[in-house]
């Protein structure tokens, strides 16, 4: 696979999280978060790693887009019309992957709305993209830590860029 161009994958709905497989998403996790998420510390990212198979194991819908060989690239979860989490690893950035998995919540799963850290513009301009405003800005992110969040809802509630 070159830098461009699209990148074949499928999304899968996740029924059993196996050890393996949680295993494969958190490290999908800490390569896309390393390539993104520059505003973290190196103990900030070991602290948040220790409870990715926790947000892994609670989120309630989990769905991972696998590469031609059945490895996962990019994960996202879902709870209500909230996307919990998207994570894209670095090789598959660019490819369209994010866009394919975020295009499955909203059409199968009526994903309407996502948090977005401030510091991450590139994901603020992914979701911005793909349809979604700002909405509400909070100054601490879930566990109470000082990386502001964006909350983003979809504009005109499913229309729009989103469907194209």
């Amino acid at each position: 696979m070159g830098k461009r161009g699209k990148m074949d994958v499928v999304e899968v709905e996740v029924a059993e999280r196996t050890p393996e497989l949680m295993g494969r998403l958190v490290a999908v996790w800490e390569a896309s978060v390393r390539a993104t998420h520059h505003f973290l510390s190196e103990s900030e990212i070991a602290r948040i790693k220790a409870y990715v198979p926790q947000a892994l194991g609670g989120v309630p819908c989990l769905i991972v887009a696998e590469d031609d060989e059945g490895r996962p690239v990019a994960f996202m979860g879902i709870a209500g019309d909230s996307l919990e989490m998207l994570f894209v690893a670095p090789e598959a950035r660019g490819k369209g992957v994010g866009k394919r998995l975020i295009l499955h919540g909203i059409r199968r799963h009526a994903v309407t709305q996502v948090a977005v850290n401030e510091q991450n513009p590139q994901a603020r301009g992914f979701y911005e993209h793909m349809g979604f405003r700002v909405y509400d800005r909070v100054p601490y992110d879930d566990q109470g830590k000082p990386y502001p969040l964006l909350r983003m809802r979809l504009s005109g509630a499913g229309q729009g860029n989103a469907t194209r």
